[in-house]
């Protein structure tokens, strides 16, 4: 199969045929800095994440742009909250996106500008934009008149006659039509300002990403990306200023993530019923939440509860338990496990079931239950006589090797234990020799029949919080 993505400006699953052979540009939309990241946030991320992963592993050069808003009302309003410079603020939140995004196994993408960084080419495109008859200056505030594009509408399929009957002409507003919007916004006293040809002030936050992605990527590129609340307005008025400014298409693709839902609602923090990334990595481990997020299609809407967060832990404990274990099984075979190269591990049934069902637009939901049932196939052989343990090692470094092009199985089965551990124990260090001595002294006694010990150990293991689980192979535990 090749890769075929879903294009919200079609409406279509599209075969995936990049402008240039073997090459792929990417923009996605990030994150406006001026509070911690929710769950929301961490869908979108991981998302792109993934896509981003899957082009390079189908062979293709990858530039990626995910920008930081860093000049809003949001940050100002901020910064007067707390009575600091702006700057202060958006240092801060840039600083906590990238703790999150690095405890999710996000990768850095190969750019990722700030808006204040491309004030300059703000300027040149709105200039263009206003001599091209798209724009007009009105009290140093600059506006595009939508009606100059007759397009508009075309991403999100709204009717420009519908949409009008319920706009507005807000206070303070110059526009000439309550649908045009604001390409450059004229300084409040006190608020930060750049020089313009319209006096000074900062740009409007639709024009930033069109030309970011116009300086970084050209006039036309290949994906653009970000939440399904970005279509509009902010992703239709970027086609309406891209164009308006080139004449050109600027993107051949959009792909646009669904929601996080709490109790049906879209998670926002507008609507205060947001969890913050932080929040949840108190009590879940960030490989957990991953897992979570990329168990539905990315289209479709996710909800979001302790619940599904629990039954995704007790999926990828039943990983991690099964590479500790068939890592002992191994060693105590072969005295370790080999490596493979992708070149074999891609040649694998798992592989070719994993490639297509990525290739069917990023379907995580079906390559993650392909795993899971692979999962259960090898459990099964590690407590079976006449294993082929050459073919097993194969096959167990293919399901690593899937889960890892999903961001996931990266740690030790040790270090994913020590992190689960401390979470569940509430931060406390936990005093895994004397646990670990307790297990092999209870092994010994069951051995040797001695019950009573054997049944004194696992009380003792239960008081410290400690649930054991007699296998085939061994006993393993985890904190309770």
């Amino acid at each position: 199969m090749t890769l075929r993505i879903f294009n919200t400006l079609t409406g279509n699953k599209e075969e995936f045929v990049p402008l240039q052979p073997g090459k792929v540009r990417m923009y996605v939309c990030g994150v406006t800095v001026y509070d911690y990241c929710h769950v929301g946030h961490a869908r979108a991320a991981i998302v792109f994440d993934t896509l981003y992963r899957y082009l390079k592993h189908a062979g293709y050069d990858v530039t990626y742009i995910r920008n930081f808003t860093d000049i809003d009302d949001k940050i100002i309003n901020r910064a007067r909250e707390q009575n600091v410079p702006w700057q202060e603020v958006t240092r801060k939140y840039i600083d906590a996106f990238y703790e999150d995004m690095d405890a999710l196994n996000v990768e850095r993408p190969t750019t990722e500008p700030l808006a204040t960084d491309h004030i300059g080419d703000m300027i040149k495109m709105i200039e263009g934009l206003v001599q091209a008859g798209k724009a007009y200056p009105a009290e140093g505030d600059v506006y595009y008149a939508v009606k100059s594009f007759p397009e508009y509408g075309k991403l999100s399929r709204r009717n420009i006659e519908d949409m009008q009957a319920g706009a507005r002409v807000e206070p303070g507003e110059h526009k000439k039509d309550p649908m045009d919007f604001a390409l450059w916004k004229k300084s409040k006293p006190g608020e930060p300002a750049w020089d313009s040809p319209w006096g000074p002030g900062r740009p409007g936050w639709h024009i930033e990403c069109s030309a970011m992605s116009y300086h970084l990527l050209g006039e036309t590129f290949d994906i653009h990306g970000g939440g399904k609340d970005l279509v509009f307005p902010h992703h239709e008025n970027e086609i309406a200023q891209s164009c308006g400014f080139t004449g050109k298409l600027p993107v051949r693709y959009w792909v646009h993530n669904g929601f996080v839902n709490i109790n049906k609602e879209k998670m926002s923090k507008s609507l205060g019923n947001f969890f913050t990334i932080r929040d949840i990595l108190k009590t879940f481990h960030p490989e957990v939440l991953r897992l979570f997020l990329l168990t539905n299609h990315y289209r479709g809407p996710i909800d979001f509860s302790d619940q599904y967060l629990q039954d995704a832990e007790k999926n990828l404990d039943r990983f991690y338990e099964f590479f500790a274990q068939a890592e002992a099984k191994l060693k105590g075979r072969n005295g370790g496990t080999a490596e493979f190269g992708e070149d074999i591990l891609r040649q694998q049934p798992l592989m070719k079931k994993f490639d297509g069902a990525m290739d069917d637009d990023i379907n995580t939901a079906v390559a993650l239950a392909d795993l899971m049932e692979e999962l259960r196939r090898l459990n099964k052989q590690l407590g079976e006589d006449g294993t082929d343990w050459d073919a097993f090692q194969r096959d167990a470094a293919t399901l690593r090797h899937a889960g890892q092009l999903l961001g996931l199985f990266y740690r030790t089965p040790e270090e994913y234990k020590t992190g689960t551990r401390a979470l569940k124990g509430g931060g406390q260090e936990l005093d895994v020799a004397r646990i670990e001595a307790l297990i092999a002294e209870r092994q010994a006694a069951r051995s040797s029949k001695d019950f009573a010990t054997a049944d004194r150990c696992r009380d003792e293991l239960q008081k410290m919080g400690v649930v054991l689980k007699d296998t085939k192979t061994g006993t393993t535990w985890e904190v309770q």
